[in-house]
């Protein structure tokens, strides 16, 4: 999954990709319409396993961001969006559930409502696995070696 869905810079949402064709790629839209479209090799295209998100101490892979909403909230959506957030919402938000060492000073509120807008597209795609079991339980094991 990691490798399948892309953000296009310029595009609203999240794309799927289904299929790779002569310097283009085909993609369909995450949300109710499905839509599918070429993505030429002038796009930005970057798949959601190459992102990650700042901490104080190490960067965080985003799809283990997204599993520890997706933990914290039973696999439901967030109560709000992210047009209707205020800046308080989203700082507690990230505080409380998504992820409580985050960098204050490189995470801005707009990158707070880009994770809770793709989230919540993603749950409603049906997505309610974002790591692997393996991959969630390897960075705990590290940091608890460490601490030894």
């Amino acid at each position: 999954m990691q490798d399948t869905i892309l953000a296009i810079a310029g595009k609203p949402g999240l794309y799927k990709l289904v299929a790779r064709g002569n310097g283009n790629l085909i993609v369909e839209r995450l949300d109710e319409t499905r839509r599918r479209m070429p993505v030429g090799a002038r796009d930005r295209v970057t798949s959601l396993g190459d992102v990650s998100m700042y901490t104080e101490a190490d960067d965080v892979a985003l799809m283990q961001v997204l599993q520890n909403i997706c933990d914290a909230l039973d696999g439901k959506e967030t109560e709000f969006t992210h047009k209707t957030a205020t800046d308080a919402q989203l700082q507690d938000f990230m505080d409380n559930i998504a992820l409580p060492a985050w960098d204050r000073d490189r995470v801005y509120v707009s990158d707070i409502r880009k994770l809770v807008q793709w989230y919540n597209l993603l749950i409603k795609a049906g997505y309610q696995r974002f790591v692997a079991p393996a991959e969630a339980q390897a960075p705990a094991e590290e940091g608890s070696d460490s601490a030894e």
